[in-house]
């Protein structure tokens, strides 16, 4: 991982590069006292309605007894500054998927969570790591799929349905699934700080574009086509709610359904577009 210290640090039973450059320590949770300072943390960033919490005290508690996958990123100060849980999924030996991470901005929390957790499912023979996240969420979209080298799978509208907290309310719940296939090459480059760029050849047409906040179509009939997202959609759901539902259904229709369509999705191009390849026939005799 790029400027992570020498050395590592043991936890369950895995050897973890667990320490950064920001004094950043992750390690596997297993008390109820460490599950109840992740639920207060999680509450301080979602501030979740009553029974709208990504993960409960009891649940994190089964997953953990279970052999599941609960640990806690702690700051030089000692004190809790990001957590993920997840659960082993099907194929049966062969994924991990992370449920939930959070994390506070800004002192990399949450990249030191994901070198754990690829980590620890490496040292259970697992292949995969899968998660949800938001499409439209830019950071989020370079986190992954640039600084990770994920890849998006599929496009799943609507997927928890109504979301009662200070992120999501007010907005359907799309969300892509990202694949981490952890001994992929360009997942190992990523690891070690050396992402790899995505192709974005000459002729690429912009599916969808952007003009003065909003969402604008354009062509999804070339072999590669760029899907660009809002700067900011948090604060756009909050300032201008027409334009954030614009967003949602005009990338719904472009990405999504480009992916329905068995295109797929290669990269994050500039922190602000989705680099989409098509393969079929009607691509290519459009070029």
């Amino acid at each position: 991982m790029s400027g992570a210290a020498a050395g590592g640090v043991t936890a369950g039973g895995v050897t973890v590069r667990g320490v950064t450059a920001g004094g950043v320590t992750v390690r596997e949770l297993h008390s109820l006292g460490e599950f109840e300072e992740v639920a207060r943390l999680f509450d301080g960033i979602w501030r979740p309605v009553p029974g709208g919490e990504p993960v409960t005290v009891e649940l994190m508690r089964a997953l953990s007894h279970a052999g599941n996958y609960v640990a806690g990123a702690y700051g030089e100060d000692g004190r809790l500054i990001g957590a993920s849980a997840g659960f082993l999924a099907a194929p049966v030996g062969e994924a991990l998927h992370s449920h939930v991470t959070g994390a506070l901005a800004g002192r990399g929390a949450g990249l030191a969570l994901k070198i754990h957790q690829r980590e620890w499912a490496l040292a259970r023979g697992l292949e995969r790591i899968t998660w949800t996240y938001d499409p439209l969420v830019r950071r989020n979209a370079h986190f992954n799929l640039v600084k990770l080298g994920a890849l998006p799978e599929e496009y799943l509208p609507s997927f928890y349905g109504a979301m009662g907290d200070a992120i999501n309310a007010g907005d359907e719940s799309d969300r892509i699934l990202a694949v981490w296939r952890l001994a992929e090459p360009r997942v190992t480059a990523a690891v070690r700080g050396e992402p790899l760029p995505p192709g974005v050849p000459p002729d690429a047409v912009a599916g969808l574009g952007e003009r003065d906040g909003h969402p604008v179509p354009g062509r999804t009939d070339a072999r590669v086509v760029l899907v660009a997202v809002p700067d900011d959609i948090e604060t756009l759901r909050r300032r201008d709610p027409g334009a954030a539902k614009a967003w949602r259904h005009a990338v719904r229709d472009v990405l999504g359904g480009l992916m329905n369509e068995g295109a797929q999705v290669t990269g994050f191009h500039q922190k602000s577009c989705y680099v989409v390849e098509r393969h079929d026939r009607a691509a290519s005799e459009n070029r």
